[in-house]
């Protein structure tokens, strides 16, 4: 659909925390107007619709029927997003979902098909596909100065302490379950990273003496022999929390800290021209880092320090690969550490929203689409029914994921 000569209304759907904040993450791209807000809670609808000039309103379907309206945003608990998805997609607008997609594989499957025949541009926020840290590592894979993914590996220890015994986040009614409430953007990073999704998938997931499931681990298999393994633990303290995630390459390997990454460092082994590539890198970190609709603060940096004959330079060799590389690379990424963390998360998902405006108007398929929800979503049901099954669940196809960037 072509947006008004003002440009794109917007129309969100849920306007608790998370929807103002979505908000907040996209008022000011030039093309976007925010025209309606919409929430069970008629007087929470009111109150966010008074702060951006908006009209109050009741229900998905009341937004989608409004014919300024060219993007519905759902940030409504993920129960309700299948059905706001195919409501909004249906009347022919443009959707961003926040994540999951839906809370079942066939809900998911349904969104998918709906959004292939719809004139409407559909974006699931897996903001780990906008973060600057990933894509450069994508690049560095697209420029072969890593190898391709072997293993990721992600340490989710992530706080509780806001999550009482009643809150939604613990009933799969509501929330599908840690795997696909919070897995979901997980899984979707290492299936972009790897560019596939997996063959099979096997979990586990650990009580609370006399409470819900807090602790979840998932494995999965992808093709060529590549792994991904999953953890998450809701049970620490917010100034305890922590989060890792590893990547290895082989002759390489890059620690990323934060859910919302911020920080990585790289160890890479190799040759001198290899050395020479990655002396270059700080010149190009602009270029490296840049995300369409992202935008820096100004205190992104990255720097190298080569190790030159750290290393014999008689051949290496691992997993049947033998090079000579004698020297070592150390490579810090740093987008400003932790503090910056608010500012890269409002950013990812301004840039989410830049790549559906983009679509819109262009063409072309966004970087997190319906498949990539579906695929995500089809992971994180099979590691909840082997973690419930004691059994190794099959994935009907190891689907392409696609890539970052």
């Amino acid at each position: 659909m072509s947006p008004s000569p003002a440009g794109h209304g917007v129309a969100l759907v849920g306007c608790g925390a998370f929807g103002s904040f979505v908000l907040d993450a996209i008022r000011d791209i030039p093309s976007l107007r925010v025209i309606a807000c919409a929430d069970a809670d008629r007087g929470r609808a009111a109150e966010l619709a008074a702060r951006h000039g908006a009209t109050a309103y009741a229900r998905v379907e009341d937004v989608a029927a409004l014919p300024d309206v060219d993007v519905v945003v759902l940030a409504t608990p993920p129960a309700a997003h299948a059905d706001g998805a195919v409501a909004a997609l249906r009347a022919g607008k443009h959707v961003f979902c926040e994540k999951p997609m839906a809370l079942t594989v066939e809900d998911a499957a349904r969104v998918e098909a709906v959004s292939r025949t719809s004139p409407g541009v559909f974006v699931v926020d897996h903001v780990l596909r906008y973060n600057p840290l990933l894509r450069l590592l994508q690049r560095l894979g697209q420029e072969q100065l890593l190898d391709p993914l072997r293993r990721f590996a992600f340490e989710n220890d992530a706080s509780d302490e806001d999550l009482g015994p009643d809150h939604w986040f613990w009933d799969p009614e509501h929330s599908g379950g840690i795997h696909v409430e919070h897995g979901v953007h997980f899984f979707d990073a290492a299936n972009a990273l790897m560019g596939s999704g997996p063959l099979q998938v096997q979990g586990t997931e650990v009580r609370r003496p006399d409470g819900p499931v807090d602790i979840v681990v998932a494995t999965a298999v992808h093709p060529g022999g590549t792994v991904a393994t999953h953890t998450h633990s809701f049970t620490h303290a917010h100034r305890a929390e922590r989060q890792l995630m590893r990547l290895d390459y082989g002759f390489a390997e890059a620690r990323v800290t934060g859910w919302i990454p911020t920080y990585a460092t790289l160890t890479v082994w190799t040759d001198e021209a290899g050395a020479a590539r990655w002396e270059a890198l700080p010149a190009r970190a602009a270029e490296l880092l840049a995300v369409p609709g992202l935008r820096p603060h100004g205190e992104e940096h990255v720097t190298v320090t080569v190790a030159r004959e750290a290393g014999s330079s008689r051949p290496a060799r691992g997993r049947g690969i033998t090079r000579s590389v004698p020297h070592r690379v150390d490579c810090v990424v740093d987008l400003g550490g932790e503090d910056r963390k608010p500012h890269v998360y409002a950013e990812s998902v301004r840039a989410a929203m830049t790549d559906l405006l983009h679509c819109a108007a262009h063409g072309g398929t966004p970087q997190a689409d319906a498949r990539a929800g579906l695929t995500a979503v089809a992971v994180a049901r099979a590691a909840t029914a082997s973690a419930q099954s004691g059994r190794t669940v099959a994935l009907t196809a190891a689907a392409p994921a696609g890539g970052i960037g």
